[in-house]
């Protein structure tokens, strides 16, 4: 099909507009006339997608369904996806239903509510499929404004604080990355993405302010990346932003945020970092696998102490995040595989781990833990539905959140072995936290008055759960469906840095003897 990739990214974004122009009154029908548009747009997208999907070929480690036309002012609009971008398309527009069906119950300024949700959809797929660098910084940057607003107008007492933290800690941080674009096309000529993986970067050493930087233009060019990416995921220490925007923000914010905005800093890592500067990657790839490692303690200690529900489940993303990373950086088959399968397990535990808090938040209207205690009395359908998410996030066996992480430890622990063992204790930390949470929240007697007429989960509810479960299981026990798509795209991945960084260690030898 022509213009497949063009189709699934602004489907929304038509849905959107026709809200926004056509739709009048706040009264029930519109605003059931708004929910029902924005499902059947997100509904009709991910369909789409799975021919996408369908037609996609493994082996084929280039881009496919490459679209590309010329822009404005000499600007080319490209697109594509390849083995790592595609599975990202899917978890996006996979969700994005499942997001929308959450909302059913928000009456305050609906329309509104769904067309920023249906822009940030278009927004966030354009990232995954943008084939220039231009086209890739305008839908990575106009991504924060429709998350921006969905905090401020619909989040809670704090929102305004928590947004706008939220927009300068990522905007400033992709400040870094725009120079660096400017300084990739002055040396290249290009913007066009394909063509800059395949353009070997400076790496020459240079002297900057009396400072000898080893791997030169590429050390530089990727600690500006790093800038941008690593608050986007976001890495400890540049994590605050994240549990205030979390507590802020409305549930299927929250899930948006958790689910498929956080993995764009490690797709960026996957695009750029990795692949475009090999050498500054090596030179400081221990610096990252160390910053992972700390901030998979860190925060999991930090969740231990939290008494508000969604603060805990926020530092148990940055957590799981600090697994990507050091995937990632750990620059092997295994590392990369499972830094790119625990991104997409993430996306469906957390997202979901999310609504289950949102669930008793709607009816008890306090996110205290303490407020809670005995639910499995009230709601067994629920505790069920929480209990495997909760065990899900820890990483039990049969769930897709093991083969993240003990994919990730694998390639980690061929690497540096230390860090590895130090990053095994969060595993056992992750256990404290998400039992404990669990434990007071559903386990015990049900003996405070205010629970003893709570509702169980309704037919709309467990119909949002229920793709949600089959995945966390499905890829629990048949990790294929994702490793099969992503296994050679990430093998040409790695020997291409191998080879790059072999070539360089050679050069630097090579100099040593002429020296």
């Amino acid at each position: 099909m022509d213009n497949l990739l063009s189709i699934i990214t602004f489907t929304p974004l038509i849905a959107a507009l026709i809200l926004a122009l056509f739709l009048r009154g706040d009264d029930a029908a519109a605003q059931r006339n708004a929910k029902w548009l924005a499902l059947g747009a997100t509904g009709f997208t991910f369909i789409v997608s799975l021919f996408l999907l369908a037609g996609f070929e493994p082996e084929n480690t280039g881009f496919q369904f490459v679209e590309e036309r010329a822009w404005i002012a000499g600007l080319t609009y490209k697109m594509g996806v390849d083995g790592i971008s595609v599975l990202f398309v899917m978890l996006t527009t996979f969700l994005m239903p499942i997001v929308i069906a959450s909302c059913w119950d928000v009456t305050h300024r609906v329309k509104d509510y769904m067309v920023a949700f249906l822009l940030l959809e278009t927004l966030m797929i354009g990232v995954f499929v943008a084939l220039d660098l231009i086209l890739f910084y305008l839908f990575f940057e106009a991504g924060l404004i429709p998350m921006f607003l969905i905090i401020g107008i619909w989040g809670g007492k704090d929102r305004i604080y928590a947004s706008f933290k939220f927009f300068l800690y990522t905007l400033l941080g992709s400040v870094l990355m725009l120079v660096a674009m400017i300084a990739m096309y002055l040396e290249a000529g290009t913007t066009d993405i394909p063509t800059l993986l395949a353009h070997e970067f400076s790496f020459a050493p240079l002297n900057v302010l009396g400072v000898n930087i080893v791997g030169g233009m590429q050390t530089l060019l990727w600690l500006a990346f790093f800038a941008s990416f690593a608050v986007k995921m976001p890495m400890w220490p540049v994590h605050t932003w994240l549990p205030d925007a979390h507590v802020q923000a409305p549930t299927a914010g929250s899930v948006v945020l958790a689910a498929i905005l956080l993995k764009m800093g490690g797709y960026g890592f996957l695009r750029f970092s990795l692949p475009m500067f090999p050498v500054g990657s090596e030179v400081l790839g221990p610096l990252v696998l160390w910053l992972s490692a700390i901030a998979i303690v860190y925060t999991s200690l930090v969740a231990m102490v939290q008494e508000d529900m969604k603060k805990l489940i926020a530092y148990s993303s940055v957590a799981h995040m600090g697994f990507v990373t050091m995937g990632i950086f750990a620059a092997n088959q295994q590392g990369v595989d499972g830094a790119i399968f625990q991104m997409l397990s993430h996306g469906f535990i957390s997202g979901a781990l999310f609504l289950c808090v949102g669930v008793i938040y709607d009816r008890m209207h306090t996110r205290d833990i303490t407020a809670y205690g005995g639910l499995v009395n009230r709601m067994p359908a629920y505790a069920l539905i929480f209990m495997l998410f909760t065990m899900a996030n820890v990483g039990l066996p049969g769930t897709s959140g093991f083969v993240g992480e003990f994919l990730t430890l694998m390639g980690v622990f061929q690497v540096n072995t230390w860090v590895a063992v130090f990053a095994c204790s969060g595993v056992i930390l992750s256990a404290g936290y998400a039992l404990w949470l669990y434990r007071r929240v559903v386990f015990g007697d049900l003996i405070k008055e205010s629970l003893r007429t709570i509702k169980d989960l309704t037919a709309r509810e467990k119909a949002i759960f229920a793709p949600l479960v089959l995945f966390t299981i499905l890829l629990g026990v048949y990790p294929a469906l994702v490793t099969d798509i992503i296994g050679p795209t990430v093998a040409e991945l790695v020997a291409n840095y191998d080879i790059a960084t072999a070539e360089i260690a050679l050069q630097n030898a090579v100099a040593g003897a002429d020296q």
